[in-house]
C-alpha cells in the first residue's frame, strides 16, 4: 500500500496469496445430497474501480419464479457431470459476463443445504480487476455490486423465528440485511479471510420468505 493508502497491484498479488492459503487450509464440510439438487456459487474477488480488494454480489430480477428481488452471489444449479467449480464459473459467466480460467478457482467453502432442496457449494475464484467489467444478464439480474471486503466487517444479527429452531442470520450489507444462504456464505468467507477463523454456518436459518 502507497503512502496515500491506495491500494498496490502487489498488495492484490498478497490478497490472493493469502486467501488461497486461507481456503487451502480451510477444512470444508461436504453435504451428500440425499435427493437434493447439486448447486454453485461464485465468490467472485478482485478489485473495485478505486482498487480495493471487493467482491462481487447481485440482486436478482424481480420477475424471477423463485427468490425474487433477493441479494444473491451469481450461481445456480449444477448440469449433469459437472463439478462445483465449473458450474461456478460457467453461472459467473452467463450471469454477469465474467469469464474465468480453472486456474482461477482458489478453492471452496462449506456447502450449504437450502430450504428450496439444493445442497450449495460456495467456490472461492480470482477476477482481479475484471471484477469492474460486468454484462448482467436482464432476465436474471436485476443489479451488480462490487463491494469492498472491508464491508463484510460488520458483525451478523441473528432473529429467532417461530418456525424453526435455529436462528436466522442477517448480515448487515449495502445498507440491507443479507439471509442466508448468501448472508451465511458471506459471513464465512469474512471469518476465514478477515479474521483466521474456521466458522461453521450450517446451523444457521434462512428467513421463512426463501423456503420456496
Amino acid at each position: 500500500m502507497t503512502s496515500d493508502g491506495k491500494v498496490t497491484p502487489e498488495d492484490m498479488v498478497d490478497l490472493r496469496t493469502r486467501v488461497t492459503a486461507a481456503v487451502a487450509g480451510f477444512p470444508r464440510q461436504e453435504l451428500p445430497a440425499e435427493g437434493r439438487r447439486l448447486a454453485a456459487v461464485a465468490v467472485a474477488l478482485g478489485e473495485d474501480a478505486q482498487g480495493r480488494p471487493s467482491f462481487l454480489l447481485t440482486r436478482r430480477a424481480a420477475r424471477l419464479r423463485t427468490h425474487a428481488g433477493q441479494w444473491a452471489l451469481p450461481g445456480g444449479r449444477a448440469e449433469p457431470g459437472e463439478d462445483a467449480a465449473t458450474a461456478a464459473r460457467r453461472e459467473l459467466a452467463e450471469e454477469v459476463g465474467i469469464e474465468l480460467s480453472a486456474e482461477e478457482v482458489l478453492g471452496s467453502l462449506d456447502d450449504y443445504a437450502t430450504r428450496s432442496g439444493f445442497v450449495m457449494t460456495p467456490v472461492v475464484l480470482w477476477a482481479g480487476s475484471r471484477l469492474q467489467s460486468t454484462s448482467p444478464e436482464a432476465r436474471e439480474v436485476a443489479s451488480v455490486h462490487v463491494v469492498p471486503l472491508d464491508e463484510l466487517g460488520a458483525p451478523p444479527r441473528f432473529l429467532a423465528i417461530p418456525e424453526s429452531d435455529r436462528p436466522v442470520i442477517q448480515l448487515p450489507l449495502l445498507g440491507s440485511l443479507i439471509h442466508a444462504p448468501t448472508g451465511a456464505i458471506l459471513h464465512q468467507f469474512a471469518e476465514l479471510v478477515l479474521h483466521g477463523r474456521h466458522t461453521r454456518v450450517a446451523e444457521f436459518e434462512q428467513p421463512v420468505f426463501a423456503w420456496r
